[in-house]
Order: structure tokens, then C-alpha cells, then sequence
């Protein structure tokens, strides 16, 4: 099989993406996102099938995540979103989560933008805003570059790959011969979570174990991916030729990419909006989901700015 999960990593990983939502909005009881009736479906594309989650009604936010995670890793915002009249959908992208039987090629970046855009057509969405994590957020912006019209918002949500180096975290550990992304023991996956997190979750040992199990049967392929996505190491860089309002929201506290960088792609995005996240890290979704949707709700319902007079 060539997806980045087997079935049974596939639920596990599921389940840890619930496990860390739930877990993290009752350590935050500050005006937690409502819950939500979320829906569970499927589309067939040309290699696999992507599975999705979707709640609400109303114009349509795609909630893409990043590299090794999963859709319910945005159940809390998507939720929130729903609440605030919006349909928000958030897909496994092809290749994880429970998205299996992609081939190893439908890794490339680009292609996961081509098939991101199948996905919208096929669920016939229009006039998307893209909010994104990570490697999703590179992803959003691949997108609107190719396809600028079907776009009318973009918030990274969390810093996007291919912006600013390492930070010095990873960097060191990349140094002494770990890659803490792909974590072969306990204390590897433990130093994942202190970069991901400003507060780490506990995580039951068994889904930690088992976790680390899979990391260690599949490593050569999570070396692939982490390969093929890392091509993209400098995307941003020059910037993307991006006209639509965007909103940058980076955690005080991230471990992948250090909060310095924030003004790096604030100043290459002349426009943005800027918002630095006291208490997250790389997932402010995950991690302060009340604190994200006060920021992206009102910047989603922003009316355009008027074109200038000539």
C-alpha cells in the first residue's frame, strides 16, 4: 500500500488527532468553539479516495492540514466555523490520514494541489476561502497561484513550510542524526510534541507505542514523503504572486518555525494581516482553537476592500 498510514495507523492516527482535541479544549475552557454535527464522506479521485469531514452552511472554508497529520486535527475550528455561518470542510489531503492508495508521487506539492482542486470540483464548492496549517499551507498557496479567481481568502493558519529555516530545535536534532518528525522511540516522539506544542498533551502509551511502532515498520516510506514534501523547502521564497487578503496567525511558542519569521512572510505579503498567538505553537487549531476562531471568523466575513479609482 502506498499511502502514508496503513488502515490500522490510519484509525490510530485518527483517534490520537481526537484524543489531543479533546484533551486540549478541556485543559482551555475559555469560550470553547460549540460542538457540531460533523459528517463524515468520501470522494474518489484519480488514484484513491479522499475521505473529508464537513459541517455548516453558508460560503466555504477549506481546512487543510500538514505533513503526517489529519482532518481531525480541525474538528474544534470546524465546528466554530459552522456556528458562524460558515460551510467549512476539511479533507484528509491524498496520502494521509485515512486518504489511502496514493501513490508515492501524488506527494509532489504540486500534484497535491491539482488534486485539491479536483476534490473542490468534485464536491462542487465555489468562491473557497482556504485556511491552512503547515505543509497544507503551502499547499493553499500553490493553489491560489494556480487558480486565483476560485479563491476569495487565504489564512495560514500556523506558518507555512517553505518561508524561513528550521528552527533551532529541529535544526539540532536534525544535527545529531533525528528526525523528530518521524519518531522511532519514546523520546523522540516526546520531542515532537514539545516542538509541536507549548503545552504537550499526554498521550496514553499505547497509542504512543503503537504510534512509534508504525514510524519504525514504514520508516523508508515517511523518509519519501518527508523527501518529496521537503523539495518545497523554499516555495515561499520569493513569495507567491497572491492578491486576495490573506491572514498570517503564528504561535508565540512554535517549535518547527520560530515566531521571527512571522514578520519575514508578513513583509513579503504586502497586505497581510499579522497575528502572533500567545500559549500555541505550530497548531494553533489544536491547541487554542477559541483564540483561532476569534481571529479567522471576523477576518472570513471582511467585505473586500473596493478596487482603487485610476
Amino acid at each position: 500500500m502506498n499511502s502514508s498510514h496503513s488502515p490500522a495507523a490510519a484509525s490510530l492516527i485518527g483517534f490520537l488527532g481526537l484524543l489531543l482535541w479533546g484533551a486540549l479544549a478541556v485543559a482551555d475552557p475559555r469560550v470553547a468553539p460549540p460542538a457540531c454535527q460533523i459528517a463524515a464522506g468520501t470522494v474518489t479521485l484519480d488514484d484513491g479516495v479522499v475521505h473529508y469531514s464537513r459541517a455548516g452552511q453558508g460560503p466555504a472554508v477549506l481546512l487543510l492540514h500538514g505533513l503526517f497529520a489529519q482532518k481531525e486535527q480541525w474538528h474544534d475550528l470546524l465546528c466554530a466555523l459552522a456556528s458562524a455561518g460558515f460551510e467549512a470542510v476539511a479533507p484528509d489531503l491524498p496520502g494521509f490520514g485515512a486518504s489511502t492508495d496514493f501513490p508515492v508521487t501524488d506527494y509532489d506539492l504540486v500534484r497535491q494541489a491539482e488534486l485539491l482542486h479536483a476534490f473542490v470540483g468534485t464536491l462542487g464548492l465555489a468562491d473557497i476561502a482556504l485556511a491552512a496549517n503547515s505543509m497544507g499551507g503551502t499547499i493553499a498557496a500553490l493553489y491560489v497561484e494556480r487558480h486565483p479567481q476560485a479563491v476569495r481568502r487565504l489564512a495560514f493558519i500556523g506558518p507555512p513550510l517553505g518561508v524561513v529555516d528550521w528552527a533551532p530545535g529541529v535544526q539540532q536534532a536534525i544535527q545529531n542524526g533525528v528526525n523528530p518528525f518521524i519518531p522511532i522511540d519514546r523520546d523522540q516522539f516526546d520531542l515532537e510534541l514539545r516542538l509541536l506544542f507549548a503545552v504537550p498533551p499526554a498521550v496514553p502509551d499505547p497509542v504512543r507505542d503503537a504510534m512509534i511502532k508504525d514510524y519504525v515498520a514504514r520508516n523508508r516510506h515517511y523518509q519519501q514523503v518527508w523527501d518529496i514534501v521537503n523539495l518545497y523547502d523554499r516555495a515561499l521564497d520569493p513569495p507567491p504572486h497572491v492578491t486576495l487578503p490573506v491572514l498570517i496567525l503564528w504561535g508565540e511558542a512554535d517549535g518547527v518555525y520560530a515566531v521571527a519569521g512571522a514578520k519575514t512572510l508578513h513583509q513579503r505579503l504586502p497586505g497581510s494581516t499579522l497575528i502572533t498567538l500567545p500559549g500555541a505553537a505550530h497548531l494553533p487549531m489544536l491547541e487554542r482553537p477559541s483564540e483561532t476562531a476569534t481571529a479567522l471568523i471576523p477576518f472570513l466575513r471582511a467585505r473586500p476592500e473596493p478596487a482603487p479609482d485610476h
